[in-house]
Order: C-alpha cells, then structure tokens, then sequence
C-alpha cells in the first residue's frame, strides 16, 4: 500500500515529468525558431517522451487505487545561446530527473514498498539511457565546433527520430 508520504513523492514526480515536457517544447521551439528543423524534432521527441513518463506514473498511482494530483509549474527558460547550450541544458535538467527517481526510489526501499520499487526499476534504467543520449550529442556537438556539414548531418539525423512508446 502506498503511504502518503510515498503517494506525494510519485505526484510530485508525475507532476515534474509534465513539467519536463515543457521544458523540451520550449528547447523545441528555440530551435524551429532558428531554422534547426531537426533539432526542434529532437525536442518534440523528447516532450512525448516525457508525457509519456508522467502517464506511466499516472496510470500506476491509479492502479494501486490513490488519486494522480495534477499540479502548475514554472515557465521553463525559453531563450539558448545555441544549439550546444540547449542541449547542455537538457542534460542538466535529465541529472536532476535522475536525482529525483533516486529519492523516490530511496522512499520506497525505505518503506519496503515492493511493488513501487519493481516500478521504479524501468524509470532508474531509462534515466540511465537518458543521460548517455545526451552526454554523447554534447560530445559530438563539441566536435563538430564549426563544421557546418557534420552540423546538418547530426541535424538531419535528428529529423528522423520518432517516439514509440516502449512494449509494457
């Protein structure tokens, strides 16, 4: 059974997850604006996902019979210096999402809540994923410094990422 402390720990989470989503729409919206077709995609990617994480806990705290509370949250930053800084800033946001699965993980052993705990196994494996994604787009960025071509080569690779929500 999930206490209330662990309850406001997963709405917390679901809640910032939201949260996350905007904060990719507006790196989405950075890039459309500079004419970076593909990194926008990237972004708009990467906002699915992140709804798609928030339903995931949604959908859990509906089934173990507690009520999803649904909160606001801050204008995420709208404004990068550029594609790189967009991107670095994503990967400091995806640290701090991996900080947070920690906690709610770390309540849940605490309360020996073993169920929460199997959950929360797919989130701490995705995080994982999620940090070297970007690590290794910050790493190419940087190499690519000025050339244009590798540029709009990664670019265009990313204009062909989609979301598919993973088999359950």
């Amino acid at each position: 059974m999930l206490s209330d402390k662990l309850l406001t720990a997963l709405n917390d989470q679901m809640n910032f997850e939201f949260k996350s989503a905007n904060v990719y729409l507006a790196m989405a919206a950075y890039c459309s604006a500079e004419s970076y077709d593909g990194f926008a995609n990237f972004f708009l990617v990467q906002a699915e996902e992140e709804r798609y994480h928030a339903m995931k806990i949604y959908n859990y705290i509906n089934d173990r019979s507690k009520r999803a509370t649904i909160t606001g949250y801050d204008t995420p930053r709208n404004e990068f210096e550029s594609v790189l800084d967009a991107f670095e800033t994503a990967f400091k946001h995806e640290k701090e999402v991996t900080k947070r699965i920690y906690n709610l993980s770390d309540i849940a052993l605490d309360e020996r809540e073993h169920a929460t705990i199997q959950f929360l196994k797919w989130f701490i494996d995705e995080q994982v994923e999620e940090e070297a994604m970007f690590d290794s787009i910050i790493e190419k960025l940087k190499r690519i410094e000025q050339d244009s071509n590798a540029f709009f080569m990664l670019e265009d690779e990313f204009s062909k990422r989609s979301f598919t929500p993973p088999a359950e």
